[in-house]
């Protein structure tokens, strides 16, 4: 069993949650969040999450194309990101995973699986 705990991020709304232009290029603002979240695999996010942790971005619509990077796992969402973020978690079953999104549905549905909830502002992100 692994024993670190599971980021989940909601790419789309994370990269929502910033009016920066990103509606110009979802998959670059995409990858530029994914690019951010790096280090939290080693670092964590402290004191809250502590390392290691398995860093998994969920992307959807535009950034499908997006692909993983050493530290950041990228899964495409087939259809809904909610849907696959709802699904890993529960794949998660007893390992503690945390999930970062600002969307109120998704919270509810992530937090009856036993996740912890983060808003986008939670995160490290540079710029």
């Amino acid at each position: 069993m692994d024993t670190s705990a599971l980021l989940i991020v909601d790419g789309a709304n994370v990269v929502g949650s910033r009016p920066d232009g990103w509606w110009r290029d979802r998959a670059g603002a995409a990858a530029r969040l994914r690019d951010a979240l790096v280090p939290l695999a080693e670092a964590g996010v402290p004191p809250e999450l502590p390392p290691p942790v398995e860093v998994v971005l969920v992307v959807e619509g535009a950034a499908r194309g997006v692909p993983g990077v050493p530290g950041v796992g990228v899964v495409a969402a087939p259809g809904s990101g909610d849907d696959t973020m709802v699904e890993l978690v529960a794949a998660a079953g007893r390992r503690r995973s945390v999930v970062v999104t600002a969307d109120r549905e998704l919270r509810a549905r992530v937090r009856a699986l036993g996740a912890e909830v983060y808003g986008p502002r939670w995160l490290p992100r540079d710029g």
